[in-house]
């Protein structure tokens, strides 16, 4: 007797518990409300980027609840109505608050595509088309740098690529720590921007190196790190009996989009026996060479399959199993090209720059610097603000601008846009430009709306 059998009584072991017509029913009609309030309303400028609501307000419009019982087809599909409509629109083109926005077309078709195969890509024997895509994506990646050989693999976000590259320096540095763990190396240094990314510390704790190792480099006015400073931070390290193994230079910071100079780091590097690692762009992590850290989980990674089982990639990865990343990023370079790509590259840093120029024709902006990227940082001084720039009170008078703008803009759902103190500056903007669906009115119209709603402050 089967065990849900005997606690109630009756089970209908032949039935599904869900219709397949009825959910293939329910599919088609969520599909539509997706398309005309994500794809159709969300893309459009004349929408709302949010519909803002408190944390109450929207608990309460949601109905979180988990009940005993199932509900109607109608209640679901106002469940995926509620949804749509009241999550933020990252792919409107007013969308300007994080390092991702806007939307493309055939990589959104590659993730409904693997959302619905549901696959996971550990092994060659349940994801055949996606290893060998992998493969390829992360091969064409490196050639970009100039690697015709070397590892990789999709990772979920920057933090976890930090992690890797870490781990993967240290493997280099002492690879008897694979196998003997800590307390066969002695206390390893590692060296990174004050600009660099916050996960840097995550990692060092996560992998027993601890965050009292991590040797601070000062970086310039633009964000960039101090060659020279590293130098110092290395003799420094050395003085404290620590080994030197791994720099971790960034290309982009995230708030200022600054450029570390890279060849200059690496020769550094290369002096003082040290790994520099900079994994490319947020998802992938390559590498130069082989990592070589795998476990060998003989019930999925069996050496005796009938294939080539060098393609079982999930023991490279930390948590095994992983969500297929790379089709989103194959079927758009197919599509587009490299040329394709490059030209969007282009158009935003052209749009950058226009914006800096419109915005330094306006006397209620300041920049933080001239950026490199499609980072824009500046400051908005409000008329009340202007020309008291020496008064006593001024830095913490200005620190309460971007905040209350950003409320305003995020209730109006006119658009959203990051604002952070940094490094004795008090709160500024930082305006990314990346949507390919970007123009040059969406610049104009970011200004005015900057200036409409921080007017009266």
């Amino acid at each position: 007797m089967y065990l849900t059998e005997y606690i109630n009584g009756h089970v209908h072991l032949e039935e599904s518990d869900m219709c397949e017509s009825d959910g293939k029913l329910f599919l088609n009609e969520a599909f539509s409300v997706i398309m005309e309030e994500i794809l159709h309303k969300g893309t459009d400028s004349k929408e709302k980027v949010c519909e803002w609501k408190d944390p109450d307000q929207l608990r309460a419009l949601l109905d979180l609840d988990l009940r005993e019982h199932g509900e109607s087809h109608e209640q679901l599909l106002q469940r995926v109505q509620d949804v749509a409509r009241y999550s933020v629109k990252t792919c409107h083109p007013r969308f300007f608050n994080q390092l991702f926005a806007g939307v493309d077309y055939h990589a959104l078709t590659g993730r409904l595509l693997t959302e619905t195969l549901n696959t996971s890509q550990y092994t060659y024997e349940v994801a055949p088309v996606f290893v060998l895509m992998e493969e390829e994506v992360l091969r064409k990646l490196r050639s970009l740098v100039g690697w015709s050989e070397g590892d990789g693999i999709f990772c979920p976000g920057g933090s976890m690529s930090n992690m890797y590259a870490m781990n993967i320096a240290r493997y280099w540095a002492f690879p008897q720590v694979k196998t003997q763990g800590l307390w066969a190396t002695p206390r390893m240094a590692i060296f990174t921007s004050q600009q660099s990314h916050y996960s840097m510390k995550k990692a060092a704790a996560f992998l027993g190196i601890g965050t009292d190792n991590i040797f601070i480099v000062q970086a310039d006015e633009s964000g960039s790190m101090i060659p020279e400073d590293l130098e110092a931070k290395i003799m420094q390290a050395k003085s404290k009996d620590a080994v030197p193994f791994f720099v971790n230079a960034t290309a982009g910071t995230t708030v200022q989009g600054a450029f570390d100079p890279l060849n200059h780091i690496a020769d550094i590097s290369e002096r003082n026996g040290m790994s520099i690692c900079m994994p490319l762009g947020e998802e992938a992590c390559c590498f130069p060479k082989n990592t070589n850290i795998c476990a060998n989980a003989t019930y999925l990674f069996q050496q005796d399959k009938f294939y080539d089982t060098s393609l079982d990639t999930g023991d490279k990865s930390i948590q095994c199993g992983r969500k297929v990343d790379c089709l989103k990023l194959w079927l758009m370079w197919k599509a587009i090209g490299t040329h394709g790509l490059s030209e969007r590259v282009d158009k935003a840093f052209a749009l950058a720059r226009y914006l800096v120029e419109e915005m330094e024709k306006r006397e209620n902006f300041k920049l933080v610097c001239k950026g490199h990227f499609v980072n824009v940082c500046f400051w908005f001084i409000p008329p009340s603000l202007r020309g008291k720039e020496n008064s006593p009170d001024y830095q913490e008078r200005l620190s309460k601008v971007a905040p209350v703008i950003k409320e305003r803009m995020m209730k109006r759902g006119t658009m959203m846009v990051g604002y952070q103190p940094m490094d004795g500056h008090v709160n500024f903007f930082r305006m990314v430009v990346v949507s390919p669906q970007l123009t040059t009115k969406d610049m104009d119209f970011f200004l005015d709306e900057i200036e409409k709603l921080g007017k009266d402050l």
